[in-house]
């Protein structure tokens, strides 16, 4: 069973935790539109697993808003978010991470 995605909007960061996959996107994804103008980055720190299906929200995200005049960043996510990125060799600013 999946873990339920928890988000809140913190400081114009989207935080999530729990799993963000297709089985448990559809929330986060209803929401997107009221989220995306005021968010600058997503903290993916507390994600426990990211498939497909959460990678393209996470674009699809980043592209809302930047649609919005903001340069959004992604800080954390664990090592198979970033082989999966390479694996579909998504350029770095579609979606940016901060190695910071």
């Amino acid at each position: 069973m999946s873990q339920a995605l928890q988000w809140s909007l913190q400081e114009n960061q989207l935080v999530l935790s729990g799993e963000l996959g297709s089985d448990t996107l559809l929330p986060l994804w209803n929401a997107r539109a009221e989220i995306a103008p005021g968010m600058r980055g997503i903290n993916l720190q507390a994600v426990t697993r990211v498939d497909t299906g959460g990678i393209a929200l996470l674009l699809h995200l980043m592209a809302l808003s930047r649609d919005h005049g903001n340069s959004p960043v992604i800080t954390g996510g664990d090592a198979n978010l970033h082989t999966l990125v390479t694996l579909y060799n998504l350029p770095p600013e579609l979606i940016p991470f901060d190695v910071a």
